[in-house]
């Protein structure tokens, strides 16, 4: 999808080399070889980039058992996000803190379009809101692993981030979120992805696009 004149996975990929990133693996499935055709070996943005390809669909985590280099601490990232959080400084809290799985998140509201009723066990209105606005806290796609959290996340079937924190939860595994202030788009949404196209020649600046 392009934002501006780059698809947002360049955006992306531009932003890691800025940050100092030397190796991106890009795990394919569907349209691999389109990827493969566009970015090539990295060369030409000054870093290495090389292919986990999926016979069938994996899920976010589950990619990552056929990635047979990956170090003891790295990101694990959606390819249709913009966000400006540095993700150099989130992975070196990560590593420096030797932690097992991290989070970034984000800040949202959501406006609800009633009256909202309060109850008590008795059926009794207790409390009464007109359009409540309600905040709450949503993953980014972005995330920094230890190694260690393939013990969790099986071989050669489907796996996502969702199975991944439960399964962490029930074994009662610390799992850290980092709250990003910042800006952060998920372009997979159509209105995230009209926003992004809208603000993008004002955003590009602050990324250092």
């Amino acid at each position: 999808m392009p934002v501006g004149e780059f698809p947002i996975l360049e955006i992306i990929v531009r932003q890691l080399v800025r940050a100092g990133f030397g190796h991106v693996t890009l795990a394919v499935n569907h349209q691999a070889e389109l990827m493969r055709a566009y970015f090539g070996d990295g060369a030409r943005w000054g870093l290495h980039i090389d292919y986990s390809l999926e016979t069938k669909p994996l899920g976010t985590m589950g990619p990552l058992r056929l990635v047979e280099d990956l170090p003891d601490h790295f990101l694990v990232m959606n390819g249709d996000i913009l966000s400006d959080l540095d993700y150099a400084a989130f992975l070196g809290e990560h590593a420096s803190n030797n932690r097992l799985f991290s989070v970034s998140s984000a800040r949202r509201e959501q406006k609800i379009d009633y009256g909202v009723l309060h109850e008590d066990d008795k059926g009794r209105l207790v409390g009464f809101e007109e359009k409540p606005t309600v905040p709450y806290l949503v993953s980014m796609g972005v995330y920094a692993l230890s190694r260690r959290v393939l013990d969790w996340i099986p071989k050669d079937q489907a796996f996502g981030f969702d199975q991944l924190v439960l399964r962490l939860l029930a074994d009662s595994e610390p799992v850290e979120v980092r709250v990003h202030s910042g800006y952060w788009l998920d372009i997979g949404r159509p209105d995230d992805y009209q926003r992004a196209v809208d603000e993008w020649t004002g955003l590009r600046a602050s990324l250092g696009i």
